[in-house]
């Protein structure tokens, strides 16, 4: 069991029975009353976000989450199709199952997936990956010193804010878990 004033963000637990993850908590103590916990929860398998207030005494029970390294294979139009590394077998998921993360990831990529109770319920690229610049507008001499961006779409079909100095072809780093741009490589 775990206490609602431990929880943390990115913290997977049961509650109501279901599987929650914490999004955001904020551990609020006002002047006259107790303290409570305030969350954002996601439940892993529905998508369904909820805010709730939890007394911080109050007991959510601890999910055994296994993870996996796998290898992204390819996209066939409706699933995405992935391999165990150990046993080699595939393992195919539908879009809504692994969400926004294919905007990350290319054919080959190894990646993180979770699973509770055997059903995987999220992907996890890693947290910095190198992609290609596929459509941007040209970068113009001396436009390194303003600090200001333009967007640039990647290899896998991703739009993000990059500096003005980025040229399609250049290979850039982005960190996945802020979706920003982090360098040229």
């Amino acid at each position: 069991m775990i206490s609602a004033g431990s929880l943390r963000k990115g913290i997977t637990f049961e509650m109501d029975g279901e599987v929650y993850q914490v999004l955001e908590f904020q551990h609020v103590k006002t002047g006259r009353g107790g303290a409570f916990v305030r969350t954002k929860l996601k439940n892993v398998f529905t998508g369904v976000i909820r805010d709730v207030t939890l007394n911080p005494n109050e007991k959510v029970g601890r999910a055994s989450i296994e993870t996996k390294e796998m290898q992204y294979l390819y996209n066939d139009g409706e699933l995405y199709h992935f391999m165990d590394l150990e046993n080699y077998e595939q393992l195919p998921l539908s879009k809504e199952a692994i969400e926004e993360k294919t905007k990350y990831i290319k054919e080959n990529d190894s990646v993180t997936l979770r699973f509770y109770k055997g059903n995987p319920f999220e992907v996890l690229p890693p947290n910095f990956v190198e992609l290609e610049v596929v459509e941007t507008e040209p970068g113009l001499k001396g436009d390194t010193a303003t600090g200001a961006t333009k967007p640039a779409t990647v290899e896998t079909g991703f739009t993000l804010n990059v500096p003005l100095f980025v040229n399609r072809g250049d290979i850039i780093k982005i960190d996945t878990r802020t979706d920003e741009y982090m360098s040229r490589v």
